[in-house]
């Protein structure tokens, strides 16, 4: 393993390096110099020489990813680099960090490092192969692409085989988990890809992984982190504003029904393949699935996220989690006296050991955090107790015990050793104030010297334009969304009037984005209006963009997944039109606790707490409209809680200092490039920096 302690840069000019003559501007199209760009990289720079945290917003537009793969490349030691999603993974592996590297003529070596599950497993893929039993005919022939295919594949990343559906069952078939991988007891040790990825990144100067990636590895110590992280010099978290909620699925413990389905699926391969006359695995396997299946129907039918405290049927779970306890006990007794004869009966028993743990821990009322440590952590202290919830989703559940707030233990990996923690993202801070995010991961002593923020470069005055509609209905009334469909559809219109343009429809809760769906299609047709419509679900993420891309002048309407993490420039992207402020649902679980003990300590929860995350997710959306100089655009927020309530105000000023109005007019005339009436329309730049 290679690590360099030194960190100290190169003496190198970085107003040269990011200049409009410099080597990055040669080497990458469409590059610009921007002031903002060059101050970003500076205090990277300056903390990666002093072992420091550094919290940087940077608005769309000022190039953050160069801002930080030029310092981190040039630093001379070990980086880690931490995105949101495992597509940005792969744009900074394949396209940015080469470019950045090509311009700069850096001698460093990068790897990509997943979790286990986006790799092919040998011994996995040979057993479903065996076993023949897939959900689907066309899953018997994904599986067929894949074992043809990942031999010529140099990494058996999953994103090598485009012809096989990210989404596509068969990969829980022909992938390991942590919970069923056999490590060294494996037939097929030597040939594993994921160790093989491991091996490539212990060896790497730059590594790039996701943020679920990073923080298994830290807290399970499983993923070939626990190697990584003593050797590295410097840790770049990007799309930083991620960190808060994944943070908590690590620092917390969950068990859900998948994975008692899939130990039972696996215990039936590997009972008939290794032990057919140890018992009757197929009665034993049912009796677990039929334990789970009515552990569901003691659930509400509809999708929710509840505490257990708020549950109506909390003695119906309890009584049916523990018969399924009774049957994972059934099923592990054979596992036990049948471990000798095969690896993958062993790894089967202890997956359920596991699984009767964490059941277990999750049923303890007097729970502390302590009691189902099963590959996890303790949760919680008395100073911080989890809260005990349940989530429930199709024909499936999760049992959840999750930390009030994971600020304690993050700081526990912040001061673990000295190293450069870098957090940047486009939407960390309210009108420059990170205080917020600071404490929800326990930075509060990082100064205003290192929490820092820049605007964005693009000129929103001109660019963009803010429309409240009027003489909406409340947010929470029944008639909302039909209201919402009818006051974007002039728009829609006004986007498609002197050309092509596409809109978003971005919805905060699945239920409106269904229902505005179905308003839109009768709509579209009433008016003759032959525009493509996507709805989120349809495909991929990655599928419906370049779809939309293509098309030109599109109509997506869409939930969570695409108020972030989405780059569409052009006319390809002209209106974005969003229903409600996006508060979080008061009776989420652990939002819920959080303001109970807020109020408690005599706070007022609401200012403190969700109105700011409201105004950064507010941010985040927005930030759909302009992605470059040339863009231009409509952004339509139909909550009237933005211009008549008094917090309304703090909510507008989050957002790029664009101009704003309340005439529909103003907005058709802007779509159209005519703004005949741009003498109504109030330029804030005043008031938006008060």
């Amino acid at each position: 393993m290679r690590h360099r302690a030194s960190t100290a840069l190169p003496d190198i000019d970085l107003n040269a390096l990011l200049s409009a003559s410099g080597p990055l501007a040669a080497a990458i199209p469409g590059f610009r110099h921007r002031p903002q760009q060059v101050e970003m990289a500076q205090a990277i720079r300056k903390a990666i020489e002093s072992e420091g945290v550094a919290v940087l917003e940077a608005g769309t537009g000022t190039g953050k990813t160069v801002a930080y793969l030029v310092p981190a490349l040039l630093a001379g030691g070990k980086v880690i680099v931490s995105t949101g999603t495992k597509n940005l993974q792969d744009q900074l592996f394949h396209r940015d960090i080469p470019a950045v590297r090509r311009a700069l003529k850096a001698p460093v070596t990068v790897a990509l490092l997943k979790g286990r599950a986006n790799y092919v497993c040998h011994y996995h893929l040979e057993k479903t192969i065996e076993a023949g039993r897939l959900p689907s005919k066309e899953d018997a022939r994904f599986l067929r692409l894949i074992a043809s295919g990942h031999k010529a594949t140099a990494s058996g990343d999953r994103a090598e085989f485009a012809q096989v559906p990210e989404n596509a069952a068969v990969w829980s078939y022909v992938t390991s988990s942590r919970e069923n991988c056999l490590g060294q007891e494996c037939p097929h040790h030597k040939d594993c890809y994921v160790l093989a990825a491991r091996r490539d990144a212990l060896q790497a100067d730059v590594v790039v992984v996701n943020h679920h990636l990073f923080f298994a590895d830290v807290m399970l110590k499983d993923e070939g982190m626990a190697e990584l992280l003593p050797a590295c010099n410097t840790v770049i978290l990007d799309e930083a504003h991620q960190l808060p909620e994944t943070a908590r699925l690590f620092f917390g413990q969950s068990v859900g029904s998948t994975q008692v389905m899939e130990l039972a699926r696996d215990a039936l391969g590997e009972g008939f393949s290794g032990a057919r006359d140890a018992a009757d695995w197929a009665a034993l396997t049912r009796a677990l699935e039929n334990a789970v299946r009515d552990a569901r129907l003691t659930l509400p039918e509809n999708a929710i996220r509840v505490s257990w405290t708020q549950l109506l049927k909390r003695d119906a779970l309890e009584e049916a989690l523990r018969a399924l306890l009774a049957r994972l006990l059934d099923l592990a007794r054979p596992l036990e006296a049948s471990a000798e004869r095969a690896e993958g009966i062993e790894s089967t028993w202890r997956r359920a050991q596991e699984l009767t743990a964490l059941i277990e821990g999750w049923l303890d009322e007097h729970n502390d955090g302590k009691a189902a440590e099963a590959g996890s952590v303790a949760v919680a202290t008395k100073a911080n107790p989890p809260v005990r919830w349940v989530e429930v989703f199709g024909h499936n559940f999760q049992l959840h015990l999750t930390p009030m707030s994971i600020a304690p233990m993050f700081r526990e990996q912040i001061q673990a050793a000295r190293r450069a923690w870098i957090f940047t993202s486009a939407t960390l801070a309210v009108k420059n104030d990170f205080s917020l995010y600071l404490g929800e991961l326990g930075l509060d002593e990082v100064d205003s010297t290192h929490a820092q923020t820049w605007p964005s470069p693009f000129d929103y005055a001109n660019q963009a334009l803010l429309y409240v509609p009027t003489d909406m209905p409340e947010a929470q009334a029944p008639e909302f969304t039909a209201r919402v469909v009818d006051e974007a559809l002039p728009l829609i219109e006004a986007a498609n009037r002197n050309g092509p343009g596409g809109v978003f429809m971005l919805f905060t809760t699945l239920r409106g984005m269904n229902r505005a769906h179905e308003l839109l299609a009768e709509q579209l047709q009433r008016r003759g209006m032959e525009l493509p419509l996507l709805l989120q679900g349809e495909g991929s993420r990655t599928e419906l963009l370049e779809r939309f891309r293509k098309l030109g002048n599109a109509v997506l309407v869409a939930s969570q997944s695409f108020w972030e993490g989405v780059d569409v420039k052009g006319d390809a992207l002209k209106l974005v039109v969003i229903d409600k402020l996006p508060f979080a649902p008061p009776d989420d679980p652990v939002l819920s606790a959080r303001i109970d003990a807020m109020k408690r300590q005599g706070r007022n929860a609401f200012m403190e707490y969700q109105l700011p995350h409201a105004a950064i997710t507010l941010k985040q959306g927005a930030g759909r409209l302009i992605r470059d100089e040339t863009d231009h655009g409509v952004l339509m927020i139909c909550d009237t809680r933005l211009t008549d309530k008094p917090y309304g105000r703090k909510l507008w000023q989050a957002l790029p200092p664009m101009r704003r109005t309340r005439l529909r007019g103003d907005a058709e005339a802007f779509l159209c490039g005519t703004e005949g009436a741009s003498n109504t329309i109030e330029t804030s730049t005043e008031e938006a920096s008060e």
